[in-house]
């Protein structure tokens, strides 16, 4: 399968795409975001989505609460520096750090962009025929099960610096689901976590990452179109 190296999105220069099939340690993973955003804020790089996978681990958000952190000993803890509480990163769960610039894109709305990331989450789920859902109060997407029971199959958390993002989403393809039990996952005690192999949905490494290519230019792809059309409509009453 050809991977683009670059998609140009509406954007004044593409968004280049960095894909990964080794595992990524968080330290490294954390520094080069780091730089990008500020190299991106600057002017010097283009915006950048980079999909990959990390060893286990645990991560912990800016809102994490100690004792969600049930077995501290089983994988690293790192803070993450991003919005939200612990989560688990390991093989088989797709991470996107998504790296735009929403003040170049003419839409610095925090709110909007998690809106945006959870529909490119559920179109992506869509694709391979599961129903992915949001949830009020509740940042991710789910999929509702029998009997009004609900499993979390993606996650959010995103971080803003001079209006230019990182962190981003992460989505359970294949994961050893039994890795969530070291902690209160989001915080949320009461719902469970899936995946797409969990559900019957077997889907490669490869067709994960079209999917969420092709999905991302359909979500995001021509917002700046749409605003400088609604900017000419405005200035024409």
């Amino acid at each position: 399968m050809t991977i683009p190296a670059s998609i140009r999105t509406g954007a004044s220069s593409p968004v280049e795409w960095r894909l990964e099939r080794r595992l990524v340690r968080y330290p490294e993973a954390l520094g080069t975001m780091e730089e990008r955003v500020a190299a991106i804020a600057e002017g010097r790089a283009p915006e950048l989505v980079w999909l990959l996978e990390h060893p286990p681990l645990y991560t912990a958000g800016t809102s994490a609460k100690p004792g969600d952190l049930i077995d501290p000993d089983r994988f690293p803890v790192y803070e993450a520096g991003r919005g939200g509480q612990y989560t688990y990163h390991g093989p088989g769960q797709r991470v996107g750090y998504v790296m735009l610039d929403l003040a170049r894109r003419g839409r610095p709305d925090l709110w909007r962009y998690v809106q945006d990331l959870e529909n490119w989450l559920v179109r992506t789920l869509s694709r391979f025929g599961v129903q992915g859902e949001r949830r009020p109060g509740r940042v991710g997407i789910w999929v509702a099960g029998p009997d009004d029971a609900e499993e979390k199959i993606a996650a959010i958390g995103v971080r803003v610096r001079r209006w230019v993002t990182y962190h981003g989403v992460s989505i359970n393809r294949d994961p050893e689901l039994s890795h969530f039990e070291g902690i209160v996952p989001c915080g949320i005690a009461d719902r469970g976590v899936t995946s797409l192999a969990k559900l019957g949905v077997s889907v490669t490494p490869e067709e994960l990452d079209r999917a969420l290519i092709e999905e991302f230019e359909r979500v995001f792809g021509d917002s700046e179109v749409r605003r400088q059309k609604a900017e000419v409509r405005r200035n024409q009453l």
